[in-house]
């Protein structure tokens, strides 16, 4: 039995970019265009005023930013596109990390005023390790911008691969005149206004280059000049450079106004890949065995990319997020989750379209489902309807920032145990246990982490605590070739020893020499600063 007529009608992909580029409205478009209408039930649900805003939402409101990443999925063309909006915000970059594992291509946001800025280049290197095919929407093109030939320029040096514009602009800011479809021939006339739908829009054939030079004036003359430059400076677009990451198809226009958006949404459908094949390792004789796993398999398999707690204030229930890899969900089945081989049971199981989340009548490859569980689910984990597979690749990186937990009233301590199990298995920040006791750590990449975690304690978990600065720069998760020589490692330094929320041993550091002195002392420990995954355990302490 094999389920690829379903599979290959699945586009799953991310939307990336710097803080400000118009990455949210962008997304509002595409669901609006699809006909999912207003903004999709978003797993930050600050859209969705059912659900209870809680203090960390409030965050998001007063600074105007993403703090989590929100799932989306709509119909379109008869294709079902799985949308992830990721977090902007740079102190939020790990839950983007691990969004972009779960998508099979990613939509890149510019502003055309600012060109690539910082965030935007840390999460293409992501996308180049993992060879995730990029198309490019330039924003904001009714603004005063720089030239579309320098923007160009600018991605195609920091992209380290060619551009081939799929649309082109003529004019900008005031003079904004429209954009030129390369695909279709045609040019499409700007009108401003946030209301209008695409079929609104004035269209006219490049066979009427006449009218056009007349209507458009000088504007029109020096786009079709730097058009010429730009398409005879590009290759052709090739479907198997774009999709091995080797080059990008770039879109001119404006997200706020509704314009250039219904061609990147055609775009995901005739372009973007389907669900690709994913490897695993599987356990023969007790050894594991690297095998790629086919979307159109029979068999259920998916990966958990993100779990959200307390998403309904009222059920203190979690939603771990899997991206499905093979097989058909359906309600009812039996499932395993690998790393501990117990059955999980979710209390219900969604899709999230429209304004709401929905029961899933059934899934395929590249969908992704929320399980409602109350613990027992990690990121990382695997889970499947009985084979025993591990996908691997779930980046945790080791963190930056470290803050000693206070609690403020003491008699609370099984509160805070509880909020910190269930934040930190979340992802939302990272907890080391001192395996010496005393107070718990925090560890995160960026400060915000900690303001979220701390607002989050008190409004979800009803603690209040306080956070103090420490001696430690950094963690190192270690493992031994030997568990003589870990016991021996552990022993000479007891007190920079910790378990993280998987229970993995890491080592604390105070300064980069650190590592290098334990190193010289001990050349049989493996320090590393990335851990991939709880399920293939870097050692623990015995």
């Amino acid at each position: 039995m094999t389920f690829a007529h379903e599979t290959r009608r699945r586009r799953t992909f991310a939307i990336i970019s710097h803080p400000d580029a118009g990455k949210t409205t962008l997304t509002e478009k595409l669901l609006l265009f699809s006909g999912a209408i207003q903004i999709a039930g978003s797993v930050k649900a600050r859209k969705a005023s059912r659900h209870a805003t809680s203090d960390w939402m409030e965050i998001e409101k007063q600074r105007g930013i993403s703090v989590a990443s929100s799932v989306m999925q709509m119909l379109y063309r008869d294709h079902v596109i799985n949308l992830l909006d990721t977090p902007g915000h740079k102190d939020f970059s790990e839950d983007t990390y691990r969004v972009l594992t779960a998508v099979d291509s990613a939509l890149m946001v510019i502003d055309a005023a600012n060109g690539v800025e910082a965030q935007t280049r840390r999460l293409i290197e992501v996308c180049r390790q993992r060879d995730t095919p990029i198309i490019t929407f330039v924003n904001k093109m009714d603004r005063e911008v720089r030239d579309p030939l320098d923007i160009l320029d600018e991605v195609e040096r920091e992209l380290g691969m060619p551009c081939v514009p799929m649309t082109w602009p003529v004019g900008q800011g005031k003079s904004f005149g429209g954009i030129v479809n390369l695909r279709t021939q045609a040019m499409t006339v700007f009108d401003s206004g946030s209301e209008r739908l695409p079929q609104d829009f004035e269209t006219i054939p490049l066979t009427e280059q006449a009218q056009l030079a007349e209507r458009f004036g000088m504007e029109w003359q020096t786009a079709m000049d730097s058009m010429e430059l730009a398409t005879g400076a590009s290759p052709a677009f090739d479907e198997a450079a774009f999709l091995a990451g080797k080059q990008t198809p770039v879109f001119f226009g404006s997200g706020v106004n509704n314009f250039g958006v219904m061609e990147v949404l055609d775009a995901l459908v005739d372009l973007a890949p389907p669900p690709r094949p994913r490897t695993s390792s599987v356990l023969v004789n007790k050894q594991p065995v690297v095998k790629e796993i086919q979307p159109e398999d029979s068999a259920f398999s998916g990966v958990v990319f993100k779990v959200q707690a307390n998403m309904d204030a009222n059920h203190r229930d979690r939603i771990a997020f899997v991206r499905m890899a093979s097989g058909k969900y359906t309600p009812g089945m039996k499932l395993k989750v690998q790393r501990t081989a117990k059955e999980l049971r979710p209390t219900s199981v969604v899709t999230f379209l429209s304004q709401r989340r929905e029961a899933v009548d059934e899934a395929y490859a590249g969908d992704i489902i929320g399980f409602t569980t109350h613990g027992g689910v990690q990121l990382g984990d695997t889970i499947t309807d009985g084979a025993n597979l591990l996908f691997t690749g779930l980046p945790f990186f080791a963190p930056e920032l470290f803050m000693t937990v206070i609690l403020k009233n003491p008699l609370r301590t099984k509160q805070l145990q509880q909020g910190l199990d269930q934040l930190g298995e979340e992802g939302a920040i990272q907890v080391f246990k001192p395996e010496i006791g005393g107070p718990m750590l925090l560890g995160a990449v960026g400060q915000l982490q900690f303001e979220v975690v701390q607002h989050r304690l008190k409004a979800e978990y009803d603690c209040d605590v306080r956070l103090e600065g420490c001696q430690y720069t950094g963690a190192r998760w270690i493992t031994a070739d030997t568990p003589a020589e870990l016991r021996e490692f552990t022993n000479a330094y007891p007190q920079r020893m910790s378990l993280d929320a998987a229970g993995t041993l890491a080592y604390l550091c105070t300064s980069p020499y650190d590592v290098r002195l334990a190193q010289e002392r001990f050349p049989k420990i493996h320090f590393h600063p990335l851990r991939e995954h709880a399920g293939l355990a870097l050692g623990s302490a015995g």
